[in-house]
């Protein structure tokens, strides 16, 4: 469905080139939900700009959907629906009527245009919502009218760019769980990118994580998480010697573990450290902290994250690049 070699996007600012984009390789497969993963500045955004053919590459090729973004970009336009980061309805414009007027500008008929907008209304629980001004929807409706028009045209594939992005939690998972039932009734191709790790850990099959304009790892996310070296262990004890006693604990069970002391709430310290399988050591933990006569608090164990595949690959964490 998308296939690029040696992508680049380059950008003049006064006398200074900003590298944007620096070689980017893709392919994406027909049926799959793939999440662009980055900071901000990372390149994603270009990169989904050139795919949908609103920036032209300054070196490099792509095809998107079998046509060449720079040959054939209406061909592509054609192909591919595209929901950006601001909102593409008209404000006065009533709901089923605006989604009809997309339909037909895409060259559907008027019975067909119908026939489609009532459907995708009906899917994404707009039909309450159909005879109201766009202007009186709320955030959630809103994002999810932007997708109905970007899929009114039956595209093969999907770009969506922060679509959950000023939406309250509830409203977030609202509206991935109608793309997951639009994937499962149409098999549409999805390319998103996103600043919530929970949405690409969930909602993508595969992650592609981008940093200063290349694509530094690729794979499923449980994939990247298996290049995190173990489970994160967290220790609350009541002082600073005990937790520099449990640190001596941590490294006779973990040796590798780093482990080391940290502030934790209240007046508790943290010993934190990793080791592979941390809920089956955990056990042989407790039982060793408790011989030494150590007072845990609390005990945590968390599986890598895709922030911290982000941490190890960059020393970075994603989280305080978006900040």
């Amino acid at each position: 469905m998308i296939r690029t070699q040696e992508l680049t996007r380059h950008f003049r600012i006064g006398k200074e080139t900003v590298e944007a984009v620096r070689g980017v390789d893709i392919e994406v497969a027909e049926g799959e939900a793939v999440a662009l993963l980055g900071p901000n500045g990372a390149g994603k955004s270009t990169t989904l700009r050139m795919l949908t053919t609103l920036l032209e590459p300054t070196s490099g090729s792509a095809t998107v959907a079998g046509r060449d973004v720079r040959a054939e970009p209406a061909e592509v336009r054609r192909r591919i629906g595209f929901v950006g980061q601001g909102h593409g309805a008209g404000e006065d414009q009533r709901v089923r009527d605006d989604l009809r007027t997309q339909g037909l500008l895409y060259g559907l008929d008027r019975r067909a245009a119908g026939r489609r907008s009532d459907a995708l209304l009906e899917m994404l629980d707009l039909t309450p919502a159909a005879g109201r001004e766009v202007a009186n929807l709320s955030g959630g409706q809103r994002r999810r009218l932007d997708i109905a028009m970007g899929l009114v045209h039956h595209p093969d594939l999907l770009f969506l760019d922060e679509p959950s992005a000023g939406l309250d939690p509830h409203s977030r998972a609202n509206l991935w769980e109608h793309v997951a039932r639009l994937r499962a009734e149409f098999g549409t191709t999805i390319v998103l990118t996103t600043h919530y790790l929970d949405e690409a850990d969930s909602a993508a099959e595969r992650v592609l994580v981008i940093d200063h304009g290349r694509v530094i790892a690729d794979g499923t996310p449980e994939e990247l998480k298996g290049r995190v070296s173990g489970d994160l262990v967290g220790l609350a004890l009541a002082d600073e010697d005990q937790a520099r006693a449990a640190v001596g604990v941590a490294e006779r069970i973990a040796p590798n573990g780093d482990a080391g002391v940290h502030d934790g709430p209240g007046a508790q310290h943290e010993v934190r450290f990793r080791v592979e399988h941390g809920d089956a050591v955990l056990p042989e933990l407790l039982r060793a902290l408790d011989a030494a006569g150590l007072d845990v608090r609390a005990v945590q164990v968390q599986r890598p994250t895709l922030d911290d595949v982000f941490l190890t690959l960059t020393g970075r964490s994603l989280r305080e690049e978006d900040q």
